[in-house]
């Protein structure tokens, strides 16, 4: 694993890896591989990567907690410009930790990589004034196949830096805002996905 360092099963969740790659830097700026599936097999990571993914943000906008219905992804993600909470929820029924979630800082500095395999939700809050952030999938997008799990569930309990509200019994982003007073900003759809238990109904 020449350049990169791999943190597997991270938050004792089994699957999540934490990928630090390589950096290499002088007084001109820096190069790094910012994806090799030689090193990634080598890392016990055999994945094949299908389709390559880039969105933009401005701070406060939380994407998420999105999983796929029928055809389940394996992500690999990283943020090229900025700062965000990245956050993974175990949605496999037949796992020791299901329910449980783990959180990432990802930035344009530190340049590590989440990836997150199949059967798990997905969300990340942008903490900078602009976010760019990039990812991996090992499938296809399918229209119509996306479900979602309310980002603010208190049965899941994600603790989400810089966060202030008060929840409602909704995934609504009324009452929210960052410390600094930033409005946390959802989509209509992600304000309106019912919690943990009710998605799944058990």
């Amino acid at each position: 694993m020449g350049q990169i360092t791999v943190e597997k099963n991270v938050g004792g969740i089994e699957g999540l890896c934490v990928i630090t790659p390589a950096v290499h830097g002088d007084n001109r700026g820096y190069f790094m591989e910012t994806y090799s599936q030689r090193d990634m097999v080598e890392a016990g990571i055999d994945t094949v990567f299908v389709q390559d993914n880039q969105s933009g943000s401005t701070k406060g906008v939380l994407r998420g907690l999105h999983f796929q219905k029928h055809f389940p992804q394996t992500k690999l993600v990283r943020v090229i410009r900025g700062i965000v909470f990245d956050v993974a929820v175990d949605l496999r029924s037949n796992s020791k930790t299901f329910g449980k979630w783990y959180g990432v800082e990802l930035t344009d500095e530190n340049k590590k990589q989440f990836l997150i395999p199949k059967g798990f939700a997905h969300g990340f809050l942008v903490l900078s004034e602009f976010a760019e952030f990039c990812y991996k999938c090992d499938d296809f997008y399918h229209p119509n196949d996306e479900g979602g799990i309310a980002w603010n569930d208190p049965e899941i309990g994600i603790e989400w830096p810089e966060l202030v509200g008060e929840y409602n019994g909704t995934a609504s982003a009324e009452r929210y805002t960052l410390e600094d007073g930033t409005k946390l900003n959802l989509s209509d759809k992600d304000q309106k996905w019912l919690g943990f238990k009710d998605t799944f109904k058990f």
